[in-house]
């Protein structure tokens, strides 16, 4: 290590300056988050496009354009708004100059969602090609780019359209490989957009979506199941809520933050939570448990605050404590100092006050005036309550027996992230990678085990198949001692913010048994913790089904058609390998397939979706319907045995 040390020269050549968005295609990451194909609402390729629609959003909130046109086709990307446009001399600098744009000026843009001179500039850069065209007065300024590098710019003196932007862009496949835009997701992203701005129209491919009755819209379009009571909508300056309750498990509340769907929540969502629990504690005079008082809780928040911090530039936890937080400034506008040289800064009321404050207020004045939703919501508290102390106490049973015969130990080999052991200097960036491998088997999970990252991937290895959440009662759940060993893993006993880690992964075989296993497990998390699923926890992990080869080289596929390929390209003396089971590929093979190209399938569950109607078709009585969707999907056995050519 010294030697390469002292060999490698450190001179001035080695100072770089990363030109224009060069350092974006350097450092995506940086930007958007994670990269991607499509797959998961994360991906970078959403972000491009929300980006985007955020700088119309913000031109209708400004007061400008009722009207958006969203086309994907052919992963092409157009967007039109009808607002101001960009001023004309500035549509090269807006769209390819960092730190540049209009809303670092909160006189024009007050609680718009981005305000870092980068999200443009991000999509120009992360595109094959990228054209923005701006229209103001009968004349229109444009400018088009490949790569983020400026191919043609110019002015039109005469045209017809309206005031506006037009945005028009392909993503990069250098940058996110081979991809593919999921309409469900976009049109998901259209619709909350919708929601938030009442009188809005969205036209995506053709479809309009508006809302008249805004978040109030929302949750009764996605709503999976009859609410015990009609839902309470209560609008103030800066914020909206509706809430009401249901019979399922866990809370279902969505966020945004100044049109930006926060689906990871942050300081508005810990507030809400926390102003519904104490605002009914405090009308029925009792001390019920807060998560008493949430749950089977549907509902939805927006707040519009001034310059919002974000945590990550995907913007989908809300960071920020005040409502507006900026720097005083004299009659000149130069900055105030304080005697010790530091800024003195201007602050509004805490987000958490402010929403603590209307919640306690409008809530509690709703219910003196609807007093017949208030027996059913303390009805649902009792309920809550009682299941709640009953199974507390059987868990805990279940627990000191488990410790007392150490299965803790043979269960969870955790990850040293959470023991700060021998932890690398950026402990606080693994936070988002740390992982829990849940597999079956002394074979599987050992492979797993030896192979991982110790530093935030822990390993919790089931024995045989855990019991059928759906067909049981909660209490027989309870007592299950696989089940209350792997709740005590998560962390979530308690409240899913302590979850300990950010990513679920269910690893078992792709045989029947391996498939069945990893529905009981998906059956435990959809009724009784379905907040994982929607918060985007939990992933089945992608195992190779094929090993091909020759002499020369080996591919690992993923489908019969990725096999098919590899066949055709290795073409000579191949020989394929067909893998039934984790165990039977060995360590050597099995690090490439969880390291940083790990291929995770996300478990989806959209809002609307009914999850008993879910469970009850893959885990219910066996029906003439379920048999046709097997037979439907059932692979021949000669395309999934081993071949040798």
């Amino acid at each position: 290590m010294a030697e390469n040390q002292q060999s490698y020269e450190y001179t001035e050549a080695n100072i770089k300056t990363l030109e224009g968005v060069e350092h974006i295609r350097r450092r995506p990451g940086m930007y958007i988050g994670r990269l991607g194909n499509g797959s998961n609402p994360g991906d970078g390729i959403y972000v491009l496009l929300k980006e985007i629609v955020d700088n119309c959003i913000d031109e209708f909130s400004a007061g400008f354009g009722k009207q958006v046109i969203i086309k994907i086709e052919n992963n092409e990307v157009s967007v039109r708004d009808f607002g101001r446009g960009i001023p004309l001399g500035s549509v090269v600098k807006a769209t390819s100059q960092l730190n540049t744009g209009g809303k670092f000026d909160d006189k024009v843009f007050k609680k718009s969602v981005g305000l870092n001179g980068v999200g443009t500039k991000a999509v120009n850069a992360l595109s094959e090609k990228f054209y923005v065209e701006s229209f103001r007065d009968g004349r229109s300024s444009w400018a088009s780019y490949e790569r983020g590098e400026l191919t043609g710019s110019g002015v039109k003196e005469s045209v017809s359209e309206k005031n506006g932007t037009l945005v028009v862009f392909t993503p990069d496949s250098e940058m996110f490989g081979s991809y593919e835009f999921n309409m469900d997701f976009v049109e998901t992203m259209v619709k909350n957009y919708s929601y938030l701005k009442k009188g809005l129209a969205l036209n995506l491919n053709g479809t309009v979506y508006k809302s008249e009755n805004g978040l109030l819209d929302l949750v009764k379009e996605n709503m999976s199941e009859t609410p015990l009571y009609e839902p309470v909508h209560l609008q103030g300056e800066d914020i909206e809520i509706v809430m009401t309750h249901g019979n399922a498990y866990g809370e279902n509340i969505s966020s945004f933050v100044n049109g930006q769907n926060t689906r990871d929540g942050g300081t508005h969502l810990a507030a809400f939570r926390e102003a519904v629990a104490k605002t009914l504690k405090e009308y029925f005079k009792k001390n019920y448990a807060p998560e008493d008082c949430r749950q089977g809780i549907i509902g939805a928040i927006s707040i519009q605050i001034q310059e919002p911090n974000f945590e990550g530039q995907t913007k989908t936890k809300l960071g920020s404590t005040y409502m507006w937080e900026k720097y005083k400034t004299d009659a000149n506008g130069k900055k105030i100092q304080n005697p010790d040289g530091s800024l003195e800064i201007d602050r509004g009321p805490t987000i958490r006050s402010f929403v603590n404050d209307f919640v306690a207020k409008n809530l509690d004045n709703y219910l003196r005036m609807h007093l017949d939703i208030v027996p059913v919501i303390e009805e649902k508290i009792k309920a809550s309550q009682a299941e709640r102390e009953e199974i507390s106490g059987i868990q805990k049973k279940t627990r000191e027996r488990n410790k007392k015969a150490n299965v803790y130990n043979r269960k969870l080999r955790d990850c040293r992230y959470h023991f700060g052991e021998r932890m690398p200097k950026d402990k606080e960036d693994l936070a988002e990678k740390t992982s829990i491998f849940i597999t079956e088997g002394d074979s599987a999970s050992g492979t797993i085990t030896k192979v991982r990252d110790a530093n935030y991937q822990a390993v919790f290895s089931l024995r045989g198949k855990p019991i059928n959440c759906y067909k049981e009662s909660r209490k027989r759940v309870a007592e299950n001692e696989e089940l209350n060993l792997l709740i005590s893993a998560l962390g979530v006993e308690d409240d899913l913010d302590n979850l300990r880690y950010n990513n679920i992964i269910v690893a078992t075989d792709a045989d029947d048994d391996g498939m069945h296993i990893r529905m009981l497990v998906l059956t435990f998390f959809m009724k009784y913790y379905p907040d994982l699923i929607r918060r985007g926890h939990v992933h089945i992990l992608q195992t190779p089904l094929f090993r091909v080869a020759n002499k020369k080289e080996r591919r690992y596929c993923y489908s019969s058609e990725e096999k098919e390929e590899a066949v055709k390209a290795l073409k000579t003396n191949v020989q394929i390998t067909r893998f039934k089971g984790l165990g039977e590929i060995s360590s050597n093979e099995f690090v490439d397939f969880i390291g940083e190209d790990m291929r995770l399938d996300l478990v989806k569950l959209s809002d609307e979706e009914s999850i008993s109607e879910i469970m009850e078709f893959y885990m219910g009585d066996n029906t003439i319907e379920r048999q046709n969707f097997i037979r439907a999907n059932l692979k021949s056995e000669e395309e999934l045995e081993d071949v040798n050519i």
